[in-house]
């Protein structure tokens, strides 16, 4: 009798933990060093700082640059969980903080943009971090030029993921003819679509507080 009781509990406590899900935040964001675009990353820290101020312990955060081949961990710039405790926490922040200043004081500029390499180096990396809510935050104007050799056709797995474009600012050419900007965001959204993904856009840094609604 008192190994069916002590079986029925197990069984109990085996369920209710199949039960529970996770809510964690897991954070990757891709920051564009292409060109002049890397006039524009005073607005990332921006953005960085709101992240740093919205995330919750047990969440987590990497920071990492656009640049000739960016599906390497090299190009991670800093990366966190964030511990439950309050001091612990804060502390990491700091730390967190300083790393991406040091990095966008002493940025250089890349001759070419591996948006989709960093996104596979995304999609890698927080699938082996597993948090409970997955989010790309692409910092860029989304036009990607590959350097010779570098081959990108591979389909994205994005189920479970929310991809954002932030500051996806117009190039002299979208002035001219605006179906180039356009036709570029569209593409973005179909091949994230493609994968099983949602996307987003957020260009009014203003609107940062819908960024993980759903």
């Amino acid at each position: 009798m008192k190994k069916s009781i002590v079986f029925i509990i197990m069984m109990g406590v085996l369920i209710a933990g199949c039960g529970e899900s996770k809510h964690n935040k897991g954070v990757y964001m891709l920051l564009d060093t292409s060109g002049t675009y890397t006039q524009e990353l005073t607005k990332a820290k921006s953005i960085l700082n709101y992240l740093l101020g919205t995330l919750q312990p047990g969440d987590s955060i990497a920071v990492a640059s656009i640049d000739t081949g960016s599906f390497s961990e090299k190009d991670i710039v800093a990366k966190v969980m964030f511990d439950d405790r309050p001091s612990v926490a804060n502390n990491q922040k700091r730390a967190f903080k300083q790393k991406i200043d040091k990095f966008t004081r002493n940025v250089r500029r890349s001759p070419y943009t591996d948006i989709s390499g960093g996104l596979l180096q995304a999609i890698e990396y927080l699938n082996e971090a597993d948090p409970g809510n997955k989010f790309i935050l692409i910092f860029s104007d989304l036009k990607e030029e590959l350097a010779r050799g570098h081959v990108r056709d591979v389909p994205l797995q994005l189920h479970g993921f929310t991809v954002i474009g932030l500051n996806v600012t117009k190039l002299r050419g979208d002035i001219r003819d605006p179906k180039q900007y356009l036709k570029r965001v569209e593409e973005w959204r179909v091949k994230v679509e493609e994968g099983d993904g949602k996307w987003r856009v957020i260009n009014d840094l203003e609107r940062l507080g819908n960024m993980f609604s759903s």
